[in-house]
Parts: structure tokens; C-alpha cells; sequence
């Protein structure tokens, strides 16, 4: 952004964050995943900090085949709520398609602790840590 420079944004109530990200979602929700994307990373743009939205958009990521990015905004979700067990188990899943294998199996260690007894949870540590 430029120095003095003010961000603006519409105040157009159909382009707050709320109103895009409930649109992402329920793109997300009807399995359309490349649209969701679209929405949700306008909702960012709004609210950066906003650790459901960042997490919503790594779920849309992931469902697209971007495990980078996917992994970079769980990563970010982790950042903003670091109790967020499902953002850990994102993170983790992204991670073992990326290559991180070992911080896989840690995150994986983290939501299995924040949640016990989540079988996907369960299942995907067994399967990385066997």
C-alpha cells in the first residue's frame, strides 16, 4: 500500500466480509470449491485477521488441488486461534500433500489432543505416524 494512502472499501452491504464469506461458504458447502475461493479471498482482502475466514479459504484451496496456499492460510488460522483444532488438522493434511511430513504428524498430534476421540482425526495421525 502507498504511504498516507487510505484503504477503501464498498460499503455496499452485499461486499462486507460477513456477506462474502457467508457466500464462500455456501459455494464450499454446494461443492463448488473454485467459486468459494473467489468470495472467500474477497472476504480476506476485508478482514485479514478474521481466522474463520482463513480457515474457510484453506478448505476451499485444499478442495481445489493449491495445497500451498491451502497450507499458507491454515497456517495463517493456526497464527490467528492456535486452538483451533481443525485448522491444525488442515495444516497437517496440506503439509503431508506438500511434503512436510513431519510437521504433519505435529499438527496431527495437536488436534488429536485439542479433540479427542475425532476418528478422521485418528485415522490421519495412525496413518502418517505408523
Amino acid at each position: 500500500m502507498i504511504p498516507g494512502a487510505r484503504r477503501t472499501y464498498s460499503t455496499d452491504p452485499e461486499e462486507s466480509a460477513y456477506a462474502l464469506f457467508a457466500r464462500g461458504r455456501r459455494f464450499l458447502d454446494e461443492g463448488h470449491p473454485h467459486q468459494a475461493v473467489m468470495y472467500l479471498s474477497r472476504a480476506k482482502m476485508v478482514e485479514p485477521d478474521k481466522g474463520s475466514i482463513r480457515e474457510t479459504l484453506a478448505r476451499a484451496l485444499f478442495m481445489t488441488g493449491r495445497m500451498h496456499r491451502a497450507r499458507r492460510e491454515f497456517a495463517k488460522a493456526v497464527a490467528i486461534d492456535p486452538v483451533n483444532d481443525y485448522a491444525h488438522f488442515g495444516l497437517a493434511l496440506a503439509c503431508e500433500r506438500t511434503g512436510q511430513r513431519t510437521r504433519a504428524i505435529a499438527h496431527l498430534k495437536l488436534a488429536v489432543a485439542m479433540r479427542p476421540g475425532i476418528p478422521h482425526y485418528e485415522r490421519a495421525l495412525s496413518r502418517l505416524a505408523g
